[in-house]
């Protein structure tokens, strides 16, 4: 949901999102808006079971953070909140304090609910594969994940195929058929 029509600067939205009257909002900047992060139930669900399967897999190897739905990025000049997200130590050691993290995280997965416009997704692919991060899109309507990674052409895993960490993190896997159980 676009909060401001007019297009403003990172600046004035850095201003504005950390007003009092914005402390307990959601606020993402996409194409110079400010956009309310705001999800339904089953999607913030999924969000929730994606960031706990990354964190199992992630904790266990010791490879660094994973961070949820709250958890903001400072990605090309834009701020986005991903459902989940993965951060290696080696591209940062210690957790960010920051409430936008200007390292930019290895993975994210971006979880679409009916409040999703396909213009912003599309915008935040696009900055994501700019600083070299891989997305994953869940789609909870029609049950499947298509995964981004920078310069390869898009996999779509459907309900029946498996989820796989590819690059990033070898060795995670996970049926898509676990993730949209009601």
């Amino acid at each position: 949901m676009v909060l401001e029509t007019k297009a403003l600067t990172v600046e004035e939205f850095d201003q504005i999102a950390l007003l009092p009257e914005n402390a307990d909002k959601l606020l993402e900047f996409i194409g110079g808006n400010i956009v309310d992060a705001v999800s339904d139930h089953y999607a913030s669900i999924l969000g929730a079971l994606m960031a706990t399967e990354l964190y199992k897999f992630v904790e266990k190897n010791n490879l660094g953070f994973v961070t949820g739905a709250n958890g903001g990025y400072k990605i090309n000049g834009e701020r986005y909140i991903p459902s989940a997200a993965f951060m290696s130590k080696t591209r940062q050691a210690k957790p960010s304090r920051e409430v936008y993290n200007s390292t930019s995280p290895d993975l994210v997965v971006e979880v679409l609910s009916r409040f999703d416009k396909p213009d912003e997704i599309a915008v935040k692919i696009v900055n994501y594969h700019l600083v070299v991060t891989v997305v994953w899109v869940v789609n909870p309507e029609q049950q499947y994940i298509r995964v981004y990674i920078p310069n390869r052409t898009p996999q779509l895993v459907g309900i029946d195929g498996v989820l796989d960490g590819g690059d990033v993190l070898p060795g995670f896997t996970l049926p898509v058929k676990d993730i949209f159980t009601d």
